[in-house]
């Protein structure tokens, strides 16, 4: 999901490591000191790059002093304005006083660029068309990377399927949102607290702007004096996300028009979404990638299918056998935030640092300089796995070696709130009464944990979060294992299977899981939702009858957790996960247009012929 990230703080993770069979062991590098520079910087500000359509996009370029050679260059695009990197400690600054021109690019209708904003857009074009111009200047050796996290991940995903001959190495950092749905759209309901926050102070279309563009010095000299983005009045966001119709949410917290209504009003499958310039399983690429994104982050099984993709679709041999991906354990950008004692949330995940800066060096001195540092021979994967709390290599993604393993959901019929009978184990279920609760938009099931909604809010944590105050609730169905004698680890791709029904045409259904500490402390690891009319896909909107029953595929995205022996598998069943979702409102309308509801009772079946269960990634020991 993209989000107001200050990607100048953000640099990402790799590692040098040694392959030794499936194992791959490796010396992880711990230093996460910047380099110390090279060179001093110079700063050329605000210079105007022409797109193919004449329109011109305000350009920071960084370059060392005192270098005659021709250089590199390293690309960076953002929403959020260049003037950020100007910073004394920005990565745009450490980067340049390593030997490259960096350019940070303000992107099309966003603060000192000329033309019209609208989200991700004309990112592909604009993309190629600036790696153009850079490749093609004096000082360039006509080699250029890309870097970037969030929506300036994104961009370059967008950008590299025009497979730009001069682009010689990517970056991208949390760039999940580039498949489809800009993040936005999630098992067919809206990720509500964060999207609307980001539609609000970063989804502009209406803006002011510098005027004629016929003297660049001018304009550069002007542009300082300037401030470019919105004013905005202070929002009440506990308020806002109970705002009903929520099409008008982000128009009635006080904010300039955006793309908010229309992202949140078109099915997922809509001819309108093509305008976007997302990718899609028939692009194909061609350029060495290094991805990386977080478990607790919107997007780590989207970033993981990139991964994928990039490998499957490259056209070149050199580009598919240099497509890399590494996952951490934190939240949205903020890997060089992770110190000797790193706490996602309320967890503590060991020592989870590496050295940020120097892998991105090595990645662009081999690929733009043709510095032969072995930093190609890591592994292709490298993963965080959380409860053992190390890094590992690996060579694939889901991992070869995965048994894919059912767990069934169990009770006599009270399998509500922690204190319920529920249980959770790999034998599937005889005759068993259904678990049955009550969802009542009104009274929704609270966010607790999991990704940031890019906005402080009272009460919630990002990250993991212990999950107490949801599993005490009658509309929380629970389901635990007994404490494990061995440890298992989930490393992979995680769906819940559910057989469901319900007095509603159309209700959601979301599922948890959860790690369960000795002491009864709950983690969530991660979560997912489905809109039930999405049940047989987003081409095929079907509506519930009640009394009859049908099979739901909630997604859990993906993770790495380790459940140490003594610690229990939880998963929790519900309706509702308010603000992350947004409510369905269970009549069967369009949920995004409407104000009034009606409270739906839903039930999940655990039977022969109905067995409910999570599928999960299981690695043996």
């Amino acid at each position: 999901m993209r989000r107001h990230t200050n990607w100048m703080f953000v640099l990402a993770i790799l590692l040098s490591a040694v392959n030794i069979g499936w194992a791959q062991a490796q010396h992880i590098e711990r230093r996460h000191d910047r380099p110390d520079p090279k060179y001093t910087v110079r700063l050329e500000p605000s210079v105007l790059v022409p797109m193919r359509d004449g329109v011109k996009l305000s350009t920071d370029l960084y370059f060392p002093e005192g270098v005659t050679e021709k250089l590199p260059v390293i690309l960076i695009r953002t929403p959020y304005n260049k003037n950020g990197s100007r910073d004394v400690n920005s990565t745009a600054r450490m980067f340049s006083a390593q030997g490259y021109v960096v350019a940070v690019q303000d992107t099309r209708g966003k603060f000192e660029s000329e033309g019209d904003y609208t989200v991700s857009a004309a990112d592909t074009n604009d993309g190629y068309d600036a790696i153009e111009w850079l490749a093609s200047q004096p000082w360039s050796t006509g080699k250029v990377g890309t870097y970037g996290c969030s929506y300036s991940g994104e961009n370059q995903v967008e950008m590299a399927k025009l497979r730009p001959a001069k682009l010689a190495a990517m970056a991208p950092q949390a760039s999940g949102g580039a498949w489809r749905y800009f993040g936005a759209v999630t098992g067919g309901a809206v990720e509500l607290a964060a999207s609307s926050d980001w539609f609000r102070s970063n989804g502009a279309k209406i803006r002011p702007t510098l005027g004629p563009t016929r003297d660049p010095a001018g304009f550069a000299q002007a542009a300082r004096y300037f401030t470019l983005g919105p004013q905005l009045p202070p929002a009440d966001w506990g308020r806002l996300w109970r705002t009903l119709p929520i099409i008008d949410m982000v128009k009635t917290s006080g904010a300039p028009p955006s793309d908010w209504e229309g992202f949140v009003s078109h099915d997922p499958n809509d001819r309108w979404w093509d305008q976007f310039g997302y990718v899609n399983d028939t692009h194909s690429f061609n350029a060495p990638a290094l991805f990386l994104d977080s478990w607790y982050d919107y997007g780590p099984a989207d970033t993981l299918a990139l991964f994928n993709l990039f490998q499957k679709n490259s056209e070149s041999d050199l580009a598919r056998r240099n497509t890399f991906a590494i996952i951490g354990p934190t939240t949205h950008c903020v890997y060089a935030r992770e110190y000797e004692q790193t706490v996602v949330g309320e967890r503590f995940v060991g020592d989870a640092r590496l050295d940020f800066y120097g892998i991105y060096l090595r990645w662009f001195d081999y690929w733009l300089k043709g510095t032969n540092n072995g930093v190609t021979q890591m592994p292709k994967l490298q993963i965080f796995v959380m409860g053992r709390n190390q890094w590992r290599g690996e060579n694939e993604w889901p991992l070869a070696r995965t048994q894919f393993t059912k767990y069934y959901l169990h009770s006599d019929g009270r399998a509500n709130s922690r204190l319920g009978t529920g249980t959770l184990d790999t034998i599937a279920p005889g005759s068993e009464p259904p678990d049955t609760y009550v969802y009542d938009p009104a009274s929704p099931v609270p966010t607790v944990g999991g990704p940031d909604f890019g906005v402080p809010l009272p009460g919630h944590t990002a990250g993991a979060a212990d999950q107490a105050p949801v599993e005490m609730r009658s509309d929380v169905l629970v389901y635990t294992t007994p404490p494990l004698e061995q440890g298992v680890e989930v490393t992979g791709p995680i769906e819940a299977v559910l057989y469901v029904s319900s007095t509603a045409k159309d209700t959601d259904f979301t599922a948890k899981l959860v790690d369960v500490a000795p002491d009864g402390t709950a983690y969530n690891v991660q979560e997912g939702i489905l809109r039930a009319r999405y049940r047989q896909g987003y081409n095929n909107k079907v509506w519930m009858k009640e009394g009859e029953v049908y099979e739901v595929r909630v997604s859990l995205s993906a993770t790495s957790n380790y459940f140490a022996p003594g610690h229990r598998i939880r998963v929790q069943v519900s309706s509702s996960n308010f603000p992350r979702f947004d409510r369905n409102l269970n009549t069967g309308g369009n949920n995004y247009d409407e104000t009034t509801w009606v409270a739906a009772k839903n039930a999940v079946h655990h039977a022969t012929g109905r067995a409910s269960y999570v599928m999960l990634p299981v690695i043996p020991e």
